[in-house]
């Protein structure tokens, strides 16, 4: 099934219709997509990052877990497949999705207009909330049957109005690096610029765009035509990984490289994203949440830039703006620990149909 979640799209499939062995697991979903190469015409990728995905869902065996979600990134232009990451857009799909398929089942005894289910996130054994609406026994995309909560809402960055999907984070600090600040620190300096290497769902490395020589506001064309920039994030990035516990970087997705600089348009902070060397159009769901709570650290460079008055971070993007709701206790030992993590999405099933990989 093809599928929009939040702002990225891909394939959903059932983790009993792929082979058991992660070899040829991937082999197989390159294919699939039509990667290597860079217009996918082959396959059923859309020719970037972020309508390149693909999600795993599977019923759950753990106690009080309904679906197990596993996300991979298949590369565009490359044979490869990366695990090292959850993506919270696509997470927005996966209760409908399961629902579609029959993994999840609605109450017997009455007629409900939302359920909510738990998910395991398989990439970072962390655990998420999703509610949505139904409607007739099936995921009511745009909410014109809905009479209670979730509302409909729209998201930047995608036409039109959705059905809310609500998603409550459980424990994801540390899902990828072990800790939400990995190396201990709120600030570490990197080839002379200041950085904070944060993990609360996402690895990211969140700096002033300033510090890097661009104002931040720029549009992702601009910021990829940079070589020189684009250089100075690499060697940035490479040499956070290690410090991150991710080890070498140099063929992953991740850390995501993130360029903070003060509100531009009535949100609290601004972002330019590399995802990791291409300029995402808006920000990643979990790496908003990341970048949020840094936001949130005192002395760290995005809390610098930020204006904040309330528990809700609004992160500007190229595209727009996303909002994530993050509780951060710091206690009188500078201990930090994150209380809440939430966010609203949409999601829409795109095409259910049968996909023809090319032979090998």
């Amino acid at each position: 099934m093809l599928m929009r979640g939040g702002t990225s799209k891909g394939a959903f499939l059932v983790a009993d219709d792929l082979p058991s062995d992660p070899f040829e697991r991937d082999e197989l979903l390159l294919r699939i997509m039509g990667s290597p190469d860079p217009r996918q015409i082959d396959g059923i990728g859309g020719a970037h990052p972020l309508t390149t995905k693909v999600a795993v869902v599977s019923r759950s065996q753990r106690p009080d877990i309904d679906l197990d979600y596993l996300f991979l990134q298949p590369s565009v232009d490359e044979a490869l497949v990366s695990d090292r990451q959850n993506c919270g857009n696509m997470l927005a799909a996966v209760g409908p999705f399961a629902l579609e398929r029959g993994l999840l089942s609605l109450p017997d005894d009455q007629e409900v207009d939302a359920i909510s289910c738990r998910i395991h996130m398989v990439n970072t054994d962390s655990t998420v909330t999703a509610t949505f609406a139904v409607d007739g026994g099936l995921p009511d995309y745009a909410g014109l049957g809905t009479t209670v909560p979730p509302e409909v809402v729209s998201i930047d960055g995608v036409p039109g109005t959705a059905a809310a999907i609500t998603l409550d984070f459980e424990d994801v600090a540390g899902g990828s690096c072990g800790a939400l600040l990995p190396t201990g620190n709120v600030v570490d300096v990197i080839d002379g610029v200041e950085c904070t290497l944060i993990d609360n769902g996402m690895p990211v490395v969140v700096l002033r765009a300033t510090d890097v020589g661009v104002s931040g506001t720029e549009s992702p064309d601009e910021l990829e035509a940079n070589d020189e920039l684009r250089a100075r994030l690499e060697s940035i990035r490479l040499q956070a990984g290690p410090m991150m516990r991710l080890g070498d970087v140099a063929d992953t997705t991740v850390p995501k490289m993130s360029m903070v600089s003060p509100p531009a348009a009535g949100g609290h902070i601004n972002t330019r994203t590399f995802i990791p060397h291409r300029c995402h159009e808006a920000i990643g769901v979990l790496g908003a949440v990341s970048v949020a709570t840094a936001a949130r650290l005192p002395g760290s460079p995005a809390a610098d830039v930020a204006e904040l008055d309330g528990a809700t971070v609004v992160c500007e993007h190229p595209t727009g703006s996303f909002a994530a709701s993050v509780v951060v206790d710091v206690d009188e030992d500078a201990a930090i620990s994150v209380r809440r993590a939430g966010i609203v999405r949409t999601a829409r099933k795109l095409m259910d149909g049968t996909a023809f990989p090319r032979e090998y």
